[in-house]
């Protein structure tokens, strides 16, 4: 049986293969000998690295915490427990925040990836200009503000 480890490593690593149509160690391998020549497929790969580094930091803070969890009598939680569940917690998000950031790569359509045309149904050319009318806001005279100030 998987645990949740492998299945988060397991469907990026699917989902990488998706993407490029290749294994992910010809992927890894092909962005070692010419990193330059395919950019997206680099930054991919680096942050996969960075993601199954986490994640083995994960799986050790976990390991740790169950072994000290079985030394300590039940229902009891001292410091040096309570600061491993505080590391996995840590490592958790650091992993859920790297899967995240993979997820975004390999998304095509992903916010900030899509020309303005195809969000909003429109041509480059429209979208050069502002969205509403705008001009500069009239600011009061400084006789206006002073006499404002004055009678109140």
């Amino acid at each position: 049986m998987l645990d949740a480890s492998d299945d988060v490593m397991g469907v990026i690593t699917e989902r990488i293969e998706d993407r490029f149509q290749m294994p992910l160690a010809e992927l890894r391998g092909a962005v070692e000998a010419a990193p330059q020549a395919f950019p997206e497929a680099t930054t991919v790969v680096h942050w996969y690295g960075l993601l199954a580094e986490t994640q083995q930091a994960l799986n050790t803070a976990e390991d740790a915490l169950v072994e000290a969890l079985g030394t300590q009598p039940p229902d009891v939680l001292d410091d040096p427990v309570m600061d491993l569940a505080h590391k996995v917690n840590a490592a958790v998000a650091a992993r859920d925040g790297r899967a995240m950031v993979v997820k975004y790569l390999l998304d095509r359509t992903a916010p900030g990836k899509r020309r303005p045309e195809v969000w909003r149904g429109t041509s480059p050319a429209v979208r050069r200009a502002p969205a509403l009318p705008t001009s500069p806001p009239k600011l009061p005279s400084a006789r206006n503000a002073t006499a404002r100030g004055a009678t109140r």
